[in-house]
């Protein structure tokens, strides 16, 4: 059999599983018929033990072969000759979308094994994995893109999944706000990205990572652009990967997005989805070395970041918002080694630290039972020594250092200033307009909605 034959089969089985699923688990769904609990939770594992095993094999294929670089046809599926544009699906199978493709399946793996106990009749059993099977979708289709609509595609799965599983618990009126509020700067971040989808197809004529980035395999590629627009393009990039990675500026979601399951947390912010920006800078990381302003840009980002993390995590009154922040501290140092040309380097550093966090993750609802434990063996409470920081810095600083961490760097405060009240503004002043304009045409007043009086919040919501 030809080998050919053999890649592109492998390489649709992967993808096509947790399509399979979701179609699947969302078709049951829609006829008012959803499948049972044990059911889900078996169609899942096969899903996923299909998707691991078949990822596998191509490596091992690879590895045999002596090839680095395998791509998968799917074809042309939009085609639009006017505006010469074409979307192109195409998967592709190197020493970067292998070992994440790996690490997706056995990560979403563990979670939906633990999922399936720790939902266990829960209302909202079967809706928890229909979002699981878009995630889950996403991350394949972002792992093996080999063009970049194909990863904008999976991108944007990855992004209405994390929204919706943030939002699970809709009873309650924070973790509605707190989608919405990821939502929205998922659609600021993805702007950015589309924007510089379009300036490469501009550039170049195709989307195709082998035409974006050159001549050579991953990491071997060299872009072919020139040094200004690599700049421009890589800024936007940059400004996309730190959108969905909880990068500074937009640091101040990460807390709101513990309000979903635990599972949903491990998986998402914890492991997988908090790395899909560095993941988008490796994939590109050709262009970062054509400007090296570029790859300073990406460095300080990332230092920041990092150095906001590891201070901000000190202060947190809860288990999940310390090891979100812990985790975009850990996310700011790979986005550095990406920056210094450490590719192979941040590559193990994502896989190490994706299965640390959903470790760490999974036991958190039990780390306090286990602390406690603890301290009834020792038969007295935990003592921790005072910090060199303590100890050198003057109080009056460690209190302002304080309020500064215990805020989050008031970037919510800033947010809402620089960017949410200007654009309620606008559109308000926009309303106003279109008042004036539907009074003048209709010769009377219009009529004023009904104001909606929203619930009332309760201090267990505050």
């Amino acid at each position: 059999m030809n080998s050919e034959i053999v890649f592109h089969f492998l390489g649709v089985c992967i993808v096509a599983g947790p399509a399979l699923l979701l179609a699947l688990l969302g078709t049951t769904s829609l006829i008012n018929k959803p499948l049972g609990e044990r059911l889900i939770a078996k169609a899942t594992q096969t899903v996923v033990m299909m998707g691991l095993f078949a990822a596998i094999a191509v490596l091992v294929l690879m590895l045999a072969s002596g090839k680095r670089y395998v791509p998968v046809e799917m074809g042309n599926w939009v085609v639009l000759p006017a505006q010469h544009f074409h979307f192109h699906l195409k998967f592709i199978f190197d020493r970067l979308s292998i070992p994440f493709c790996i690490l997706s399946f056995i990560l979403c793996g563990t979670i939906g094994a633990f999922a399936s106990r720790y939902l266990h009749r829960e209302s909202g059993f079967n809706r928890f994995f229909i979002c699981y099977s878009l995630f889950l979708l996403g991350m394949i289709v972002s792992s093996l893109a080999g063009t970049i609509e194909t990863l904008f595609f999976g991108w944007e799965l990855v992004g209405l999944a994390s929204a919706l599983l943030v939002a699970f618990f809709h009873e309650r009126i924070n973790p509605v706000r707190n989608g919405l509020r990821i939502w929205s700067i998922y659609r600021i971040a993805d702007a950015a990205f589309l924007v510089a989808a379009i300036m490469l197809h501009h550039l170049t004529g195709a989307g195709d990572f082998a035409e974006l980035m050159g001549t050579g395999s991953w990491p071997d590629g060299q872009a072919t652009i020139s040094e200004q627009h690599a700049l421009f393009i890589g800024l936007l990039l940059l400004f996309a990967a730190a959108g969905k990675s909880a990068l500074v500026p937009f640091s101040g979601w990460l807390p709101r997005a513990m309000e979903g399951p635990t599972p949903s947390s491990a998986v998402f912010y914890g492991s997988l989805s908090v790395h899909l920006g560095a993941y988008l800078l490796l994939r590109v990381s050709p262009i970062l070395e054509l400007s090296p302003l570029l790859s300073l840009a990406v460095i300080l980002l990332g230092l920041v970041s990092a150095i906001f993390g590891t201070l901000v995590a000190r202060v947190q009154t809860d288990i999940k918002s310390a090891l979100a922040f812990a985790s975009l501290t850990q996310v700011g140092i790979i986005v550095v080694e990406i920056g210094c040309g450490l590719r192979y380097i941040a590559l193990i550093h994502i896989i190490g630290h994706a299965c640390l966090r959903t470790f760490q993750l999974l036991r958190a609802p039990s780390l306090f039972h286990d602390y406690h434990s603890l301290e009834n063996a020792i038969g007295a409470h935990l003592t921790q020594k005072p910090s060199l920081w303590v100890r050198i810095m003057p109080e009056r600083y460690r209190v302002s250092l304080y309020r500064f961490e215990l805020e989050r760097g008031y970037l919510d405060m800033l947010c809402n200033r620089l960017i949410v009240t200007p654009f309620v503004g606008l559109f308000r002043y926009c309303d106003s307009l279109e008042s004036r304009w539907t009074n003048l045409i209709s010769g009377e007043e219009r009529r004023e909605s009904e104001p909606i009086t929203p619930a009332s919040d309760s201090l267990e919501e505050i």
